[in-house]
C-alpha cells in the first residue's frame, strides 16, 4: 500500500516513463494520496497557464487512487511527528529553540502532515523530496522513489 506525495503524482499525470513503469508493477497494491497532496496539485493546475487542462487532468488521475483524510488520530500523529523532528534538527541551546520554527529547519508542513497520513494507515511513502529523507533520520518509515 502506497502514499505518493505531489511530486510522484505529477510524474504520473505528466506520464514519466520510469513512473508509470513502477505504477503499472505495483497494480495489485493500493494507491493513494493524501487530502493535503490533492490540495496541492488543485493549486499547482490553478497556478498554471493550462489551468482547465490541468485540472481535468488531476481530476482525471484523482479517479484512479484512493484518497487519505485527516481526522484527530492523524493530527495526533502529526504532532508527534512535528516534536520527534524538532528535537532531532532544532538548536539545543534553549534561547535558540524558543524562536526555532519547523521551517527555518528546512521542514515543510505538508510533508509532515503526508507523514503522519502514511503512518496512520501503515502506507509506504512514494517521493523524491529530501525532507523525507531527512525525517526518517528522527522516525522510521518506509519510503520509495520510482525515478
Amino acid at each position: 500500500m502506497y502514499l505518493l506525495d505531489t511530486n510522484h503524482c505529477s510524474y504520473i499525470i505528466n506520464n514519466t516513463p520510469s513512473v508509470i513503469t513502477a505504477l503499472r508493477s505495483r497494480s495489485d497494491n493500493e494507491i493513494g494520496i493524501s487530502i493535503i497532496t490533492y490540495g496541492e496539485l488543485l493549486y499547482m493546475s490553478e497556478k498554471s497557464e493550462r489551468k482547465a487542462q490541468n485540472l481535468e487532468a488531476v481530476q482525471a488521475f484523482l479517479a484512479s487512487v484512493d484518497l487519505y483524510f485527516i481526522d484527530e488520530a492523524t493530527a495526533i500523529l502529526y504532532s508527534e511527528l512535528k516534536t520527534v523532528v524538532f528535537n532531532q534538527f532544532a538548536p539545543k541551546d534553549k534561547s535558540k529553540r524558543r524562536n526555532t520554527k519547523i521551517g527555518d529547519l528546512g521542514f515543510d508542513d505538508h510533508d509532515l502532515w503526508i507523514a503522519a497520513t502514511a503512518f496512520q494507515y501503515n502506507l509506504i511513502i512514494v517521493s523524491a523530496d529530501t525532507d523525507f529523507i531527512r525525517i526518517q533520520q528522527a522516525q522510521s518509515f518506509s519510503l520509495e522513489s520510482w525515478l
